[in-house]
């Protein structure tokens, strides 16, 4: 067996939490999607916080390669946070059933969401492709013709509505017009 890196041992330790954690993510996705199903689920909803439990620990254990810091302590705090909502759902259902959680109920998805988020953030992006080069053209003469246009223009349109000749107003509108369509970047 060839001998692994840090960041190699990460990737398996991640992919192991994330195999002991998906399956109790579901159920706990399942639950919250029907929470009027929830009357006597306390214990059911007790074990899968102790899963959660679980993985936070493990979470916490874990060395994150450099880069990788922020979002594996989003990870290990999404799952506490997770933790602590399911706890508190359960301790609802326990006193109150089914209708105690809906206060609760936004504020759990919420949290159950935040762990597959941070795991998303986690998993390594994609190697990004390097621009393609564009060649720089320094070409002066396209924006020279149409300043001069804009500015004849502008001073032929001025001139034309001061002195009131119509034909002078007009060239300086075309001109003006016309140094739009000779320079496009």
């Amino acid at each position: 067996m060839p001998p692994t890196t840090g960041t190699d041992r990460y990737s398996h330790e991640i992919g192991e939490l994330w195999t002991g954690l998906a399956r109790t993510l579901a159920r706990l996705d399942a639950a919250a999607g029907r929470p009027e199903q929830l009357d006597g689920a306390e214990g059911a909803l007790r074990r899968l916080q102790y899963g959660l439990h679980v993985a936070a620990e493990h979470a916490h254990g874990m060395t994150p390669p450099p880069g990788a810091a922020t979002a594996h302590a989003e990870l290990a705090d999404a799952l506490a946070c997770a933790r602590d909502a399911t706890g508190e759902v359960a301790e609802a259902v326990g006193a109150w059933g089914a209708d105690g959680v809906q206060p609760l109920l936004h504020e759990w998805r919420g949290a159950l969401f935040r762990v597959r988020l941070a795991r998303l953030r986690l998993a390594s992006p994609a190697p990004l492709r390097a621009p393609a080069k564009v060649p720089v053209r320094h070409e002066v003469a396209r924006p020279l013709l149409a300043f001069l246009l804009a500015l004849c223009g502008a001073v032929g349109f001025v001139a034309g509505a001061t002195l009131g000749t119509w034909p002078l107003w007009a060239a300086g509108l075309v001109a003006v017009c016309g140094s739009v369509l000779a320079y496009r970047p």
